[in-house]
């Protein structure tokens, strides 16, 4: 059932819409002055205020001013037996939702609170959406290197700079730049986001400054680019590192002149955005190749930020499994599962090459596959057992990993490569073309791989 809070000096006024609006199925308290009215807004927290303009003492314009700075949410309509045009435009500005003449029309106040109600609920919805959407983007772990990328985030993110975000795959760029986005002053403002990788080339710039009609073959309509799209909001660029050089330098000139034409169009379009670009790719192996424009690394490094992979945070790994079990079982509708110790430990063993993105995969695995409540080492792939009885990865003694390497770094890194996959190929039944799909390697390059490393594709 709704609140109504009426706001009137007239008894008469309050007397007959209480007994229409508790016909209607309204629960209906009332005020005969603002001071009073604003007393039991506090107390009742109602969905919905009536609120006279003309009292004796406080009058309702007064009372409005006070209602917007204590609950600034607050849906209010006004009424008025001596209304004019500037005092509906007053109280339009305070924040009112509508304005209503007296005699009251039943219907128009019917309608005019019905659709308060309507808003009010969307309003609602949107706040719950977003807190869900912020509830799944959430930064998890409280390790020293999670705790100084927060505290970056926090200094930066008020601030108007470009940001360029580093780190492999998986370890959650992404969620560093809506954690950026949402502490920003543009936080209102749309976050679109444009993975630079996906786009094939020839759709690359149709994708980011849109097209007018005929522009192309198949451009029937005229189409927004993603720069128009993030207009006073932010656009993340991700995998920038792989953009072609001419999308580059367009890109670089938007952010230079803050302007730019669409595709197979004339007119100059000027925007508003704040960049946020991320790569897993080394942007300065990539300028000595010639793949990446130097002035364009410059241009986006004004805030530089390192994402840490999950083998450098391990203390965060605990944390990590515990809000993906809880999201999980939460999202498939499975009761709350738990990691019994030894599969914890299992865990916190493993080297997690995909980051937090191969673990958040494997508790969704685990959450749908496994039957109990209880997860155990029996349930975990068997790479993770693997490596944590060998001691090949210890959960706060990297020293001991380095000292299972021997040689220079290349060497090292071949001993990594050869166990690694050794172990992969184990997990996959020792299938390649399993084991390059579960790895993201190209079928034949896993297969020169293998051979270079002289591993035996035997059981």
């Amino acid at each position: 059932m709704k609140n109504i809070l009426i706001i009137d000096d007239e008894s008469s006024i309050r007397s007959s819409l209480a007994g229409i609006l508790n016909d209607e199925g309204f629960r209906v308290i009332s005020a005969e002055n603002g001071v009073k009215g604003i007393e039991l807004l506090g107390e009742e927290s109602p969905d919905l205020i009536l609120l006279d303009i003309w009292m004796p003492g406080m009058d309702g314009l007064e009372t409005l001013r006070r209602i917007r700075e204590e609950f600034p949410d607050q849906m209010v309509i006004m009424m008025s037996g001596h209304g004019t045009i500037e005092t509906a435009v007053k109280a339009t500005r305070l924040g009112a939702f509508d304005f209503i003449e007296k005699p009251l029309s039943l219907e128009k106040v019917l309608h005019s609170i019905q659709q308060a109600i309507k808003i009010r609920q969307l309003v609602e919805e949107n706040r719950s959406l977003k807190a869900t959407i912020a509830k799944e983007y959430e930064m998890v772990g409280n390790s020293a290197p999670i705790r100084d990328l927060k505290n970056q985030i926090r200094i930066a993110a008020p601030t108007s700079g470009w940001v360029l975000i580093t780190g492999e795959n998986g370890t959650g760029k992404e969620l560093v730049a809506r954690a950026i986005h949402l502490q920003s002053q543009r936080k209102s403002r749309p976050f679109i986001e444009v993975n630079c990788a996906a786009i094939p080339e020839e759709l690359i710039e149709s994708e980011l400054f849109g097209h007018e009609k005929g522009a192309f073959t198949g451009a029937t309509t005229q189409r927004k680019g993603k720069f128009d799209l993030a207009h006073e909001g932010t656009l993340f660029l991700d995998e920038i590192g792989d953009m072609s050089l001419k999308t580059q330098a367009k890109v670089l000139r938007i952010l230079q002149e803050r302007k730019f034409e669409r595709v197979g169009g004339q007119r100059t379009i000027e925007v508003d955005v704040r960049v946020i670009a991320a790569t897993n790719k080394n942007l300065d192996d990539e300028i000595r190749k010639g793949a990446f424009r130097e002035d364009l690394y410059y241009r986006l490094n004004v805030l530089p930020f390192h994402v840490p992979p999950l083998r450098e945070r391990r203390a965060d790994i605990e944390s990590l499994a515990t809000h993906f079990l809880n999201y999980f079982c939460q999202k498939e509708g499975r009761p709350v599962k738990h990691l019994s110790p030894e599969a914890l430990s299992a865990l916190q063993y493993y080297s997690w090459p995909g980051n937090v993105r191969e673990l958040k995969n494997l508790i969704e695995r685990l959450v749908i596959m496994t039957l109990d409540n209880l997860i155990t080492p029996a349930q975990l792939p068997s790479i993770l057992s693997a490596e944590q009885s060998s001691g090949e990865h210890g959960p706060s003694d990297s020293a001991k990993e380095v000292e299972l390497l021997t040689g220079n770094f290349k060497e090292a890194r071949e001993q990594f490569e050869r166990r690694y996959l050794l172990a992969k190929l184990q997990e996959n039944d020792w299938n390649v073309s399993k084991t390059a799909e579960s790895i993201d390697v190209e079928r034949s390059n896993l297969h020169r791989k293998i051979k270079s490393l002289n591993i035996e594709l035997s059981k």
